[in-house]
């Protein structure tokens, strides 16, 4: 059994491994990277930080992982940005819900599911005041058109379902609506 360390890689091996790793997201990252660490820098995360540029507590949560057996999850993603407005206010949410539902109107053609609404962000904002929500539950008024349109309302106004028109009216200046005439020969006699 050698205890040799093993040799560096060339400078093309290591800028095609990290342009991998850059391809890669979560466990498979950790997990190719703790690969190279064995392999390449006698399993050091310090070593292979040296070499590959990428960050030690990234390699040794990989070497961690391989040792183990056992996948380290986040919840970041559950617990990082702004909460949406109707996260924050749901009572406020369920309010404009109703108002919505009380001005909402199927498309006319019942070709989409999409449900139009005659309320407008600025209407909404009054009729919710006029609810006695305070002006800190309530949002601006192009924020409140995003928030409609999340719950599912369009805003725009809802257009009345026109009759289609049975046939073309003829009219005197349209060359397809003239009458043709047919061309007559008529024979002279000869004299």
């Amino acid at each position: 059994m050698s205890t040799e360390a093993p040799s560096l890689p060339k400078a093309e091996l290591i800028a095609d491994v990290r342009l991998a790793l850059t391809k890669m997201h979560g466990a498979e990252r950790r997990s190719f990277a703790a690969e190279i660490a064995l392999k390449y820098c006698g399993g050091s995360a310090r070593k292979t930080e040296q070499v590959f540029g990428w960050g030690r507590e990234m390699v040794g949560t990989g070497l961690g992982e391989k040792r183990t057996g056992i996948l380290c999850v986040s919840a970041k993603a559950n617990f990082t940005g702004k909460k949406r407005w109707e996260e924050k206010h749901p009572e406020v949410a369920a309010e404009l819900c109703r108002l919505a539902e009380e001005h909402g109107q199927q498309d006319p053609s019942f070709l989409s599911t999409v449900a139009f609404t005659r309320l407008t962000a600025a209407e909404a904002l009054r009729q919710l005041r006029q609810l006695d929500c305070s002006e800190e539950q309530l949002p601006a008024p192009g924020t409140m058109a995003r928030i409609l349109n999340r719950l599912g309302y369009r805003l725009r106004r809802v257009v009345k379902a026109k009759p289609q028109k049975k046939s073309r009216r003829p009219t005197p200046s349209s060359p397809t609506s003239r009458k043709k005439t047919l061309p007559t020969n008529r024979l002279e006699p000869n004299d």
